[in-house]
Formats: C-alpha cells, structure tokens, sequence
C-alpha cells in the first residue's frame, strides 16, 4: 500500500491524466495521503514565457504562485469529494528537481506523472521532466501516457 503519492502537475489537461489512477491505489481512501504538486513558472525558474505585465519580476512571480494554489485548490476540492485526503504544495524551482526533492525530504512511496508525448527536436530543446524523474527517483514512478495520445486520438 501507498500511504504517501506524489501527483506533479503542471496546469494542463495532459497532466491530469495521472489522476486516473487514484481509483486503483487509494482503495482505502483515508490511508493515503495524495499530495499535489505544481511548480509555479517564475521569471527564476522558467524560460517559457511568463507575462510581464506586471511592474516588477517578483509581482509577477507571486502572480503565478497565486495562479499554481488557486489551480491546485481546485484539483484537490474535486478529489476530496471523493473522500481523498489531498494536500497541496506550491514550489517555484526546476519542475524536475523540486519533484525529487519534494519526494525525498517528504517520504513519498510513489510519484504519479503522466507524460506530455513530446519527441524529437522539441524534447531535445526542452527535456523531460518525466524522463528525469524516473532517472533519479528514490521511490517507484508510475508514468501515464494520456489515453488515446500514443495512437494520434485523444480522450
């Protein structure tokens, strides 16, 4: 049994496929502590395009930590109507390197990623989170691809 599952999710519907498999490890619901991730996207730790409209870089850093709790609140009301004990972290590091450390420093049993299916070029440019966490785990990854994604169809 896993009494401590890591969820790393980053804001997109793709991710929340990992989700899907709550049902098959959370059999005894208040025995397992489902605890989700997202690593805000700050001017520090990203490159992919935070907005600047706002005045200064750490405003728009506390912008989108408020944006990464208020999307996580959301995933873990609609979990903890099915009776889920959910609980919520915001981190603002390399996605990577905070869901390894996160699972280390936290006992975590089990991390829950699904993947986003990129290849060639654009997984060069921008490696994998998922690939890097499998690589450097200290705990097992269960690694969902979303359904229907490998095969060109989604849903």
């Amino acid at each position: 049994m896993y009494k401590r599952v890591l969820i790393p999710l980053d804001g997109s519907e793709l991710s929340e496929h990992a989700l899907e498999h709550l049902d098959g490890i959370a059999t005894e619901p208040r025995m397992t502590n489902i605890i989700l991730m997202r690593v805000a996207e700050t001017l520090g730790s990203s490159s992919t395009g935070v907005s600047f409209s706002y005045e200064t870089p750490a405003q728009a850093n506390e912008q989108a930590k408020v944006n990464a709790r208020n999307y996580l609140e959301k995933v873990a009301k609609d979990l903890g109507e099915k009776g889920l004990d959910i609980k919520t972290v915001v981190t603002d590091g390399i996605p990577a390197d905070d869901i390894l450390n996160y699972a280390t420093k936290n006992k975590v049993d089990l991390i829950i990623m699904s993947t986003h299916g990129r290849s060639g070029l654009v997984r060069w440019f921008s490696g994998s989170v998922a690939e890097k966490v499998i690589r450097h785990s200290p705990v097992p990854v269960l690694i969902s691809p979303p359904r229907g994604y490998r095969s060109g169809r989604r849903g």
